[in-house]
């Protein structure tokens, strides 16, 4: 199948996940205006990353959908348009031979700031509200999802005997993954 197509149908598989997780999960949230975390939230966005560039920004967007369609407030849907920028920077990063863990560890502090300065027109400038509810509070919930997203990825690429760099597919020349025994 075409590079293309694959990365099409991930992208239209992980949108749909991003897109249901804070519409039937609402019992994983966690509200403490403006911030909330939806355990497992920013998965979707994690795997996407190991796709493409293109992939994690249609992710991003569905994301923003979901939390839109859900009801949640314009805070929160705005907090989830930041999924767009940190999900694009993640995914160039690994394009670029970062690991998956160096690519978590720089765009968890981006997500955090994002997310704060997003809420800016909402909340006021309330520093505690900005940069320990909102800003920590994101760089946390970055955290635990990414270790879940890794525990999913980690676990299909044994299954099928693959890096987790490749696992949905050869998107980047072989020659990328030279650093990757």
């Amino acid at each position: 199948m075409n590079n293309k197509i694959k990365q099409m149908v991930y992208a239209g598989l992980l949108t749909a996940l991003a897109i249901l997780i804070p519409i039937q999960f609402g019992f994983l949230r966690i509200m403490i205006p403006p911030f909330s975390a939806t355990l497992a939230s920013h998965v979707p966005m994690m795997l996407s990353m190991l796709i493409s560039p293109f992939v994690a920004v249609v992710v991003g967007i569905g994301s923003t959908i979901g939390f839109l369609i859900a009801g949640m407030p314009a805070p929160i849907v705005a907090r989830a348009a930041t999924h767009i920028v940190v999900g694009y920077v993640g995914a160039y990063l690994i394009m670029k031979n970062q690991s998956y863990t160096k690519a978590v560890a720089i765009t968890a502090p981006i997500h955090g700031i994002l997310e704060a300065l997003v809420v800016i027109p909402f909340v006021g400038l309330n520093l505690f509200t900005l940069i320990v509810v909102t800003g920590i509070g994101t760089i946390v919930h970055h955290a635990v999802d990414s270790v879940i997203a890794y525990g999913i990825i980690r676990s299909v690429a044994r299954a099928s005997k693959k890096s987790i760099y490749n696992v949905f597919g050869d998107f980047k020349t072989k020659q990328q993954y030279s650093y990757i025994k």
